[in-house]
């Protein structure tokens, strides 16, 4: 509501509860990387058998319009994860490369999310 709030400030706020402050869920940046990692294996698995189907089979453009964008932006958030990383958790260079050659391929992150739990486990005992 607009006016004083119970704690005696005012607030222009038509909400009554204070603004929550944006906090990372995941502070793990190598948990972080896994779960984009997986997130984009999905959605890259999307679009090959599930929007190109739709698109070359029964003439739906949009579904791959879609799921191409999604992919994308996703494919744009494992980059950063995967820099952010590489920076903070001192990775070499060369497992850096195994993930991001990983991404390009549709099973593989899946099958390197046990190696990349265990990196998580131990950057987190760190």
């Amino acid at each position: 509501m607009r006016g004083i709030r119970r704690d005696g400030k005012f607030s222009l706020s038509p909400f009554p509860h204070p603004v929550l402050k944006a906090r990372p869920v995941i502070k793990n940046p190598v948990s972080f990387l896994r779960l984009t990692a997986l997130l984009e294996a999905v959605s890259y698995l999307l679009l090959l058998f599930i929007a190109m189907p739709l698109k070359y089979v029964w003439a739906m453009p949009l579904a791959v319009r879609i799921a191409g964008s999604v992919h994308g932006g996703l494919f744009i958030v494992l980059c950063l994860a995967l820099w952010r990383v590489l920076l903070s958790a001192n990775w070499p260079f060369c497992r850096a490369a195994l993930v991001f050659a990983a991404s390009l391929l549709p099973i593989v992150p899946f099958l390197m999310d046990g190696r990349m739990k265990a990196w998580a486990d131990e950057h987190a005992s760190a």
